[in-house]
């Protein structure tokens, strides 16, 4: 995945997934209006956040922590990026997983936060029911250039607190997800689970070195 896509990625998660803010109603909303209220929200937060803005990783990574995990399914994300060999793997191979997975979307790109400076969200009709449990959202993200097409896939999860969360991405035709099951994929069939574990790690401490 090359970085002016991840760039677009990280910048519209931003947008949507609740800097600084807490979870408020998540519950009672239908997932298009939790949408719409936190973009809305959090497009201010983050323009009037000098730090995120310069790009302190420490700080970026504890608001990844404190408020974009309580919106996303991020188990389910690592799972199904991973494929089929998550099924095999023990608890702690999961757990450094997930961790690898997180720290490398976090450090790889926080820069592109600072690129926030005037988009507006645009939601784009949402066709469900009441009763459905999996939705589509899509939205248009509008500022400098051209508009980014963006869509979310939301599941219901009754009890945990926030009542949607995002488990996938598409921006501008690629799913987040698809695109690194591909690249796991070859690091798994090359080295196996432990391999794909050890790639993550160097990344990270490469990106972290790097800064």
């Amino acid at each position: 995945m090359n970085r002016s896509f991840f760039g677009r990625f990280v910048i519209t998660l931003a947008l949507v997934a609740g800097f600084g803010l807490s979870p408020v109603r998540a519950e009672d909303e239908a997932p298009d209006a939790m949408m719409r209220r936190l973009s809305n929200e959090v497009l201010e937060t983050i323009k009037a956040d000098k730090s995120i803005k310069a790009g302190d990783v420490s700080k970026i990574a504890a608001l990844v922590d404190a408020r974009i995990m309580p919106n996303m399914n991020f188990r389910r994300m690592t799972a199904a990026a991973v494929g089929p060999a998550w099924r095999q793997a023990t608890p702690e191979q999961q757990k450094r997983l997930q961790e690898g997975f997180k720290t490398l979307l976090v450090r790889t790109y926080s820069g592109a936060l600072a690129q926030i400076n005037d988009q507006t969200i645009s939601l784009k009709p949402m066709r469900a029911s009441p009763e459905d449990t999996d939705v589509l959202v899509r939205t248009e993200v509008r500022g400098r250039g051209d508009p980014i097409q963006l869509e979310y896939r939301l599941e219901k999860t009754p009890g945990q607190g926030t009542g949607w969360k995002i488990y996938n991405l598409n921006v501008l035709g690629v799913w987040l997800v698809e695109t690194y099951r591909t690249q796991f994929a070859q690091e798994i069939n090359a080295k196996g689970i432990d391999g794909l574990i050890a790639t993550l790690e160097a990344r990270n401490k490469a990106n972290q070195a790097s800064r």
